[in-house]
């Protein structure tokens, strides 16, 4: 009780453990749990149903796990899970999921959220990610590992974002964008493959020039996103060693359904 500010409002039916610390004037709600370890600074409010992991840090003013912004929503039971190693800055906002949704927002482990970020109903987010400051995730937006997107970039609904993506400042994604790939612009267009990300996490330079082969397949060589599919797992099945990457291009093709950023 000692990590727990005197000033802290904590419901009896929450469940935190002993070594969780808890700043001046937060506010966590009834169905609250927070694994070992994580801080909840001053004026943070949590409401559950919440999951919450072992060494996470949330920063001042944070609302986390709030009813969505979804006029549907009538007080279904849904809820927020977030995995371990995040930081959460300033007044970052993450609402729980809705019944239409599947019921549950995701939060994955190690990702790096800056202040007034938005994590809408039902969005699933990675590992690893880095969301800068004012990103906005419209609902259902599914981002993979490693993504990083540039400060005041807003997500459209249903929108999917791969593994080791980037967009830049100011982008406006009304599109999938493939993984690898780097997008920018309002609305926001693809520009390559993100050739120092990729460096920075120890990817090859032989993998980054298959890289750009299919990067050149999906948008320099006229296929529809049906033969650039074919395209890449035929090239998959000839080269081992950039097999995964390919592979991970192929399926998330496969699952496309707003298109690709052009």
């Amino acid at each position: 009780m000692g990590l727990i500010h005197e000033s802290a409002v904590i419901d009896s039916r929450a469940e935190l453990d002993s070594s969780v610390s808890v700043g001046a004037y937060a506010v966590i709600g009834a169905g609250v749990r927070v694994g070992p370890k994580t801080s909840i600074a001053a004026h943070c409010v949590i409401e559950g149903p919440v999951t919450i992991g072992p060494d996470n840090s949330f920063f001042p003013f944070c609302s986390i796990g709030a009813a969505p912004q979804d006029k549907k929503y009538a007080g279904e039971p849904t809820e927020l899970v977030i995995g371990a190693g995040n930081t959460v800055r300033e007044f970052v906002t993450m609402n729980r999921g809705t019944a239409q949704g599947g019921g549950v927002t995701r939060v994955g482990d190690d990702n790096w959220v800056m202040a007034y970020v938005h994590v809408a109903h039902d969005c699933v987010l990675g590992n690893h990610t880095i969301l800068a400051n004012t990103t906005n995730l419209a609902g259902h937006v599914e981002v993979g590992d490693y993504v990083i997107l540039g400060g005041y970039t807003g997500v459209h609904q249903f929108c999917k974002i791969g593994a080791h993506a980037m967009s830049g400042v100011g982008s406006v994604v009304l599109h999938d964008i493939p993984p690898f790939v780097m997008v920018s612009g309002n609305s926001a267009q693809a520009h390559g493959i993100n050739t120092e990300g990729l460096r920075r996490r120890g990817f090859s330079a032989e993998r980054i020039k298959s890289l750009r082969r299919a990067y050149r397949t999906i948008y320099k060589s006229g296929l529809t996103l049906e033969q650039a599919r074919k395209d890449l797992r035929d090239g998959a099945a000839l080269d081992v060693q950039a097999a995964p990457d390919l592979l991970l291009l192929a399926d998330f093709l496969d699952g496309v359904t707003r298109g690709i950023v052009r």
